[in-house]
């Protein structure tokens, strides 16, 4: 399936208009309680094979732990969103996303590092 374009909107502005721009990402998860679909803007990096990294600031990140329970996710960056499968990252190259990000959006992002990092495989789905 190629990517389905789409328009931005829900409940958090900023993270919307940011993500129109393509400076972050809108992640959808499911609820790993609730089942029900689940959006945060997210930081990212697009690595050379097109995957997309992100990291949680915290253990306890909501989307994080939905992606824990359930890899299956969906990303709007600009007007295009596409379904991805997450894999969690450890070690230097956990470390090296880290870095990465941080680079991107500056200071404010040290506080990464303190929860988990994925990497956002993207796949075609029926």
């Amino acid at each position: 399936m190629a990517a389905r374009r789409v328009a931005v909107g829900g409940s958090d502005p900023i993270g919307e208009q940011l993500a129109g721009w393509g400076k972050v990402g809108l992640l959808e998860t499911h609820g790993r309680v609730s089942g029900r679909e689940v959006t945060a803007a997210v930081g990212f990096v697009e690595d050379a094979d097109g995957s997309l990294l992100v990291a949680a600031g915290s253990e306890s990140s909501d989307w994080a732990r939905n992606l824990r329970a359930n890899p299956a996710c969906r990303m709007t960056i600009e007007d295009v969103t596409a379904d991805f499968e997450a894999l969690e990252l450890d070690g230097d190259r956990r470390d090296a996303v880290i870095t990465a990000l941080i680079l991107k959006y500056g200071t404010p992002a040290e506080g990464l590092g303190h929860g988990p990092v994925f990497e956002l495989h993207r796949v075609d789905r029926l």
